[in-house]
């Protein structure tokens, strides 16, 4: 029997949710004796578009609750390892509502295509809007020695489609 990722996905959302959290990423990782499940959820505060933060106990209590239903389902044939814990402070940015509900905060990203005055792909910034596609970041947030690999000056900004984001995560400001 064949792995059905969407399959996979669809319980982890569903069993998420009866617990008010919300799956951040499903990452299948190795492969025969050493597979991996990996699942990062996160909890929205409630009645806002914030985060609360996932406890050990929620981990806890969706692992038990999810590991249970790939068995008795036989989603998961074979053995595998289930983790399951937060997105951390670095979370990745997947979907275009993640872009939305971080604007405001500092990132790192990577684009599939280059762009801007000096044709960069990588780029450090605070995510200044995300607004029909596209995200606009000031990059005089980036730290110096990320602002001179990019060819940055003080306050310039930069937009970049959606699209083209390859890879983006959060910079923690502690």
């Amino acid at each position: 029997m064949a792995l059905d990722v969407e399959r996979v996905r669809e319980i982890a959302e569903r069993v998420a949710a009866s617990s008010g959290l919300e799956i951040v990423e499903v990452e299948f990782l190795g492969g025969g004796k050493a597979r991996m499940l990996r699942v990062f959820l996160d909890k929205p505060a409630a009645g806002t578009d914030a985060l609360a933060g996932v406890t050990h106990e929620d981990c806890a209590n969706f692992s038990r609750e999810f590991g249970t239903i790939l068995d008795v389902e036989d989603v998961m044939p074979g053995s595998y390892t289930l983790e399951v814990s937060s997105p951390g402070l670095d979370r990745k940015l997947i979907k275009a509502a993640d872009f939305t509900r971080f604007t405001g905060s500092r990132l790192k990203l990577s684009t599939r295509q280059p762009v801007g005055v000096n044709n960069n792909r990588h780029f450090e910034g605070r995510l200044e809007s995300f607004i029909d596609g596209r995200l606009t970041l000031d990059l005089s947030v980036a730290s110096h020695k990320s602002r001179k690999k990019m060819g940055a000056v003080a306050g310039e900004k930069i937009e970049i489609e959606f699209a083209n984001v390859e890879k983006a995560n959060l910079v923690p400001e502690i």
